[in-house]
């Protein structure tokens, strides 16, 4: 069986160090490199040098780094809690590797994998907070252009917050009862008033929030939101709804969230499928309006997961209602919708000076009735039309606009599974849009954009939406 690919071959983890030898052999820039890198632990660093290169040597007496100058024994290894391999002889590091193994110390020799029992990664030190990143091989400058990424993220006053918080931990254990309790304190801890202080540099203030967050904690008020979970695409997620999927106790959702995305919340939130699809209604509106007050009232923490964003076509409004009935506080988090997924995935202007200055959003079960939209006559003047859930109901909803007035040859975009590796794209005019009804493989949410502004889409990776008949099926038809 093959493995898999998103599996590593290696396990992260942290060695304790702190008042441990660790031993570093070498001269020149690798030693020297493993001894700053070193120097952000508190590990009692023996550096076992020949004749070290003028900058190292500088390095090492300005630190007050012992030094051993004589030549590579096995019994320097011995009582080492880590062995560092680098002085430019691949042999030599192999010996010192193998000295290290027979005494059972984990060893690292430069630029030799099969000599390293485990790899030094690119840190991000904001003690006691680390963050090590690795490539398992892939190249140091990959792992440095990632540390750069994440040492602008970090705040530099991190390592003092969470310095703070090893204080509160025990008063916490103390005063705050376990569970969801426990968890909003901290998450209030680490981005509120207190990391505000300590950013600050006002430490007794910080201190003085944290007191103040302590004796209100003993009880959490219930809270939803619902957060929109974009087209599908893991990484359309936007930044507020990752933070409060994993604040939330339980993950209420619908059954087009992709289970990628539902995965994406806390490890041991509840999670609850409410999906509704055509011919497979799991839970009715107001089941899930009720399910998500009596969450709420039970002081749950709870993340409504609606597929888009919550406010186009979610039946959001009808929850807001139900929860501001019941005095359940609850936040909108916006999600990325389908039709903007579909038309970046098309590179389609949806609206193009001169041609397309109005967006119209509608379901194709609007065109279905006796009576025309008041929206369909925008169709005529150039407005964009983006339609949700249109291809069961394609061929009238060709029909209607062509019957407003809009030319059987306005160009037509499809997309099924918008902004995910599965997506599918097609191409064509209005006239040819009834053929959507006959396209039973496509399983996924479907999205259908007609207006001018279409025409200036990239169709180079779309498919005509009529397939070409065969030679066989034209005789057979002849």
């Amino acid at each position: 069986m093959p493995p898999r690919t998103d599996q590593l071959s290696v396990f992260p983890a942290f060695f304790r160090v702190e008042g441990r030898v660790t031993a570093v052999f070498g001269n020149g820039d690798e030693a020297f490199a493993k001894t700053r890198l070193l120097m952000n632990t508190q590990a009692k660093i023996v550096a076992y040098t020949t004749a070290p290169q003028a900058d190292y040597h500088s390095f090492l007496i300005a630190n007050r780094i012992e030094t051993v100058r004589a030549a590579f024994s096995s019994d320097q290894v011995k009582g080492a809690a880590l062995v560092f391999a680098a002085t430019g002889d691949a042999e030599a590091d192999r010996a010192i590797v193998d000295a290290a193994r027979v005494e059972r110390i984990p060893a690292n020799a430069v630029d030799q994998p099969d000599y390293c029992d485990f790899y030094t990664p690119a840190l991000v030190n904001r003690a006691p907070v680390a963050v090590a990143i690795g490539t398992e091989g892939a190249g140091p400058v990959l792992a440095q252009m990632i540390r750069a990424q994440i040492d602008q993220m970090l705040s530099p006053s991190l390592g003092k917050l969470a310095e703070l918080a090893t204080r509160y931990r025990k008063p916490v254990e103390r005063l705050v009862p376990r569970g969801v309790a426990r968890r909003v304190f901290w998450r209030r801890f680490f981005s509120g008033p207190v990391a505000d202080a300590v950013s600050a540099g006002h430490l007794p203030q910080a201190e003085h929030a944290a007191d103040s967050l302590l004796h209100s904690a003993h009880k959490v008020e219930g809270h939803v939101w619902l957060v929109g979970a974009g087209p599908g695409a893991e990484d359309l997620l936007t930044l507020r709804a990752q933070r409060v999927m994993m604040e939330a106790d339980v993950i209420v959702y619908d059954a087009l969230v992709p289970q990628a995305i539902v995965d994406m919340g806390r490890r041991d939130a509840e999670r609850l499928s409410v999906g509704k699809r055509k011919g497979c209604h799991s839970k009715s509106q107001e089941e899930i309006n009720d399910l998500l007050v009596q969450l709420g009232r039970d002081g749950k923490r709870v993340v409504r997961l609606k597929s888009g964003d919550p406010l186009v076509y979610g039946r959001a409004g009808e929850e807001m209602a139900a929860m501001r009935a019941a005095g359940v506080t609850y936040e909108v988090v916006p999600g990325i919708t389908s039709a903007f997924a579909a038309a970046a995935d098309f590179e389609l202007p949806l609206t193009l000076r001169g041609v397309a200055s109005s967006l119209v959003f509608t379901t194709g079960h609007d065109l279905t009735g006796d009576v025309l939209p008041d929206w369909a006559s925008l169709a005529i003047s150039g407005a964009t039309i983006a339609v949700y859930m249109g291809r069961t109901v394609a061929a009238s909803v060709a029909g209607r606009l062509m019957e407003a007035g809009l030319p059987p040859e306005t160009t037509v975009a499809v997309i099924e599974n918008a902004s995910r590796r599965d997506r599918r794209l097609m191409h064509g005019t209005l006239k040819d849009l009834p053929d959507l009804e006959h396209r039973d493989e496509l399983s996924g949410p479907v999205m259908v954009i007609i207006g001018e502004a279409v025409a200036g889409a990239n169709f180079e990776q779309s498919e005509p939406l009529v397939r070409q008949e065969t030679a066989a099926q034209e005789f057979a038809r002849s």
